[in-house]
C-alpha cells in the first residue's frame, strides 16, 4: 500500500511536471514568434497576437507523418531559434545604434563590441561575456527544438482537438486582418523578409556607391586652386565623441553644456576668436564613429560597413587630401587606435600619432585610452608648438566622451599634464564610479552629460592657451549618443562649429547662415553630413570675379 502511494505520488509529479514543461515549450515559442524586435516595444500589447506562422507550422506538422514530421520539426525549431537570436541582435542594435542588425555587414561589428566591453570592465570579463553568449545561444536553440519537438508530439496525439483550435484561431486571425486589427500581424514573417532583403539590398547599394564616388567635382582640382583662402593657416578638424544635438538642446543637457559653449564663446571673443554653428546629419548614431568620419571627409554618404570597405579601396579625394594637395602638412591623432589602422594609408597622413605612439604614462578612463586634454597637448607639443613650422591640416578624434561615460578626467593647468602619470591622481579625476555595471538610467545621462563638458572644455581651453591668428578649429559631433541617453527616435543631426581669430576666414562663410557662437540654436541650418566636404572647399577656394556666375551649389 505505501509503495503504491508512493508510486501514485511520483506518478502526479510527472504528470504534473510534464504538463508544466509543456505549457512552458508553448509560452517559448509563442513568445518567439510574437515579441517585437525592439526594447522600446516590449510591453503586454506586443504578446496580444495570433502569429501566423505557427498556425502554418502547426497545420504542416499535423499532415506529416513519421520521419518527415520530426524532421520538419527539428527544422522548425532551429528556424525559430535562430529567429530568436536574429531578435535578440536586433534589441542590442537599436538600443546602441539606432538600427537594427544588418546580417549582411554587421558581423564585424561584434570585434568592437568585444573591444569596448574589454576597455570598460578588463579582459576577463570581456571573454567570460563571450562565454556566456555563445552558451545563451546554443542553449536558446536548444531550448527552441526541443520545445517544438514536445509540441509536436502533442499535436499528434490529439489531432482532432488541434484541428479544432487551429481552426478558431484562423478565424480569429483572418477576422483581425480584415477589420485592420493588429491582433492579425504578428511581424515575424515581415521582420523575415527585410532581413532577407538586406542580401539583395547589399549588392544593389555597392553598385549605387561605386556611381556616387565616381562623381567628384574636385578630383582633378590643382593644388594651387584648392583652399587659397586658408594659405599658411594650421586647421584643425576635431570630432568629439557622442556630441549630438540632443547635448545643446535636451532639457536634461543643454543648460550644462549649453553654459559651457556659452561661456566658451564669451572667453574666446576676449581673445579675439569668434565662431559660427550649425548642425550636420550624421549617417549613424549611436556608434560607428568611423562612418560619420568617412562621410564628412569624403563627401560620400557612407552608412554602412561595405560603403566603407569601398571608400577605403578607392581613391576619392578626400578633405585630408586636398590639403596635402595644396601644400598643407596632414597629421592623423588618433588616441583611440590601439590596433594597426589600415584607414591611415587611405587619408595619406604625413604623419600619423596612434595610441602608442602618443606615449601616454597614465591610466585609463574606461573605453578612452587617455584623455582629450593629454590629446591635444601632446599634438600641440609635436606639431604647433615649433615656431616657423609648416602649416599644417590634423584630424584628430576626441574620446573622452565616448560610452560607458564612467570616468571623467579633470581639467588641469596644461603645464602640469606631461606624460599623463599625472592622472593617477585622484585629484585629477573628476567622476569616477567604481562600477560600470549596474548604473542607472539616470547615473549613465549624468556621466554623458559631464563628458561632453570635459571635451568641450579641453577644445575651448586649447584655443584659448594655445590659439593664434593662424588657427582654423573645426568641431562637431561624429553623432548622437546611444537611445538609453537620448530616448529612441532622437534623430542623426551633431553640432558643428568653425572657429577662428582671422575675420577673413569666418567671412567666407557668412552665406551659410550659420549661427554666430560656439552654440547652435534650435533653427541653425541643417545640412547632410556628406555635403560639407564640397561646401568647405567652394567656400575657401577662389571666388568668381564681381558679377560672374556663382559655382553650382553643393548637393
Amino acid at each position: 500500500m505505501a509503495d503504491d502511494a508512493v508510486a501514485g505520488g511520483r506518478g502526479r509529479v510527472r504528470t504534473v511536471a510534464a504538463r508544466v514543461t509543456t505549457v512552458a515549450a508553448g509560452l517559448l515559442v509563442f513568445a518567439v514568434l510574437v515579441a517585437p524586435n525592439r526594447l522600446d516595444q516590449l510591453g503586454p500589447a506586443a504578446f496580444l497576437r495570433i502569429p501566423v506562422e505557427g498556425l502554418v507550422a502547426a497545420a504542416l506538422l499535423l499532415v506529416l507523418r513519421g520521419v518527415a514530421r520530426r524532421t520538419v520539426a527539428v527544422l522548425c525549431g532551429v528556424a525559430l531559434g535562430l529567429l530568436a537570436v536574429v531578435k535578440l541582435l536586433d534589441m542590442g542594435m537599436s538600443a546602441s545604434l539606432a538600427r537594427p542588425f544588418d546580417l549582411v555587414l554587421d558581423w564585424v561589428l561584434l570585434d568592437d563590441a568585444y573591444g569596448f566591453v574589454r576597455d570598460s570592465v578588463g579582459r576577463a570579463g570581456a571573454v567570460g561575456a563571450i562565454v556566456a553568449l555563445v552558451a545563451a545561444v546554443g542553449a536558446l536553440l536548444v531550448l527552441t527544438t526541443r520545445s517544438v519537438l514536445r509540441l509536436t508530439r502533442l499535436v499528434a496525439r490529439h489531432d482532432r482537438r488541434t484541428v479544432r483550435v487551429l481552426a478558431g484561431c484562423a478565424v480569429v486571425w483572418v477576422a483581425g486582418a480584415t477589420i485592420g486589427v493588429p491582433v492579425a500581424d504578428s511581424g515575424t514573417s515581415r521582420l523575415v523578409g527585410q532581413h532577407v532583403g538586406q542580401v539583395g539590398a547589399g549588392l544593389r547599394d555597392r553598385e549605387a556607391f561605386a556611381a556616387e564616388a565616381a562623381a567628384d567635382a574636385f578630383r582633378d582640382t590643382p593644388g594651387d586652386e584648392l583652399l587659397t583662402a586658408l594659405r599658411g593657416k594650421d586647421v584643425i578638424v576635431a570630432f568629439v565623441e557622442s556630441y549630438g544635438r540632443d547635448a545643446v538642446q535636451d532639457p536634461e543637457f543643454a543648460p550644462q553644456v549649453g553654459a559651457v559653449l556659452d561661456g566658451g564663446t564669451r572667453r574666446l571673443a576676449e581673445r579675439g576668436f569668434s565662431a559660427r554653428s550649425g548642425f550636420l546629419t550624421s549617417p549613424t548614431a549611436g556608434g560607428g564613429s568611423w562612418l560619420a568620419h568617412d562621410t564628412l571627409l569624403s563627401g560620400l554618404w557612407v552608412d554602412n560597413q561595405q560603403r566603407h570597405l569601398s571608400l577605403l579601396a578607392g581613391d576619392r579625394l578626400t578633405l585630408n587630401g586636398a590639403f596635402r594637395r595644396a601644400g598643407w602638412q596632414t597629421v592623423g591623432v588618433m588616441p583611440a587606435a590601439t590596433q594597426p589602422w589600415p584607414e591611415k594609408s587611405f587619408f595619406g597622413f604625413d604623419r600619423y600619432h596612434d595610441a602608442a605612439g602618443l606615449d601616454y604614462r597614465g591610466p585609463k578612463f574606461n573605453y578612452a585610452p587617455m584623455p582629450d586634454q593629454y590629446t591635444l597637448a601632446t599634438f600641440h607639443r609635436r606639431e604647433r608648438a615649433t615656431p616657423g613650422h609648416a602649416p599644417i591640416m590634423a584630424e584628430i578624434p576626441l574620446i573622452s566622451s565616448h560610452s560607458p561615460w564612467a570616468a571623467i578626467p579633470r581639467m588641469l593647468d596644461w603645464d602640469h599634464v606631461g606624460d599623463g602619470s599625472i592622472y593617477r591622481r585622484p585629484t585629477s579625476v573628476a567622476v569616477n564610479p567604481k562600477d560600470v555595471v549596474g548604473r542607472s538610467a539616470t547615473e549613465v545621462r549624468t556621466g554623458y552629460r559631464r563628458s561632453i563638458e570635459y571635451s568641450l572644455n579641453s577644445l575651448i581651453s586649447y584655443v584659448e592657451t594655445y590659439g593664434d591668428d593662424n588657427l582654423v578649429l573645426v568641431f562637431l559631433g561624429d553623432h548622437q549618443p546611444a537611445p538609453v541617453v537620448t530616448g529612441e527616435n532622437a534623430g542623426r543631426d551633431v553640432p558643428i562649429t568653425i572657429v577662428a581669430h582671422d575675420p577673413a576666414v569666418l567671412a567666407r562663410v557668412a552665406a551659410w547662415g550659420w549661427d554666430e557662437g560656439l552654440r547652435p540654436g534650435p533653427s541653425a541650418p541643417v545640412w547632410r553630413m556628406d555635403t560639407f566636404r564640397d561646401r568647405f572647399l567652394s567656400a575657401f577656394g577662389p571666388q568668381p570675379p564681381a558679377g560672374a556666375a556663382a559655382p553650382p551649389s553643393p548637393r
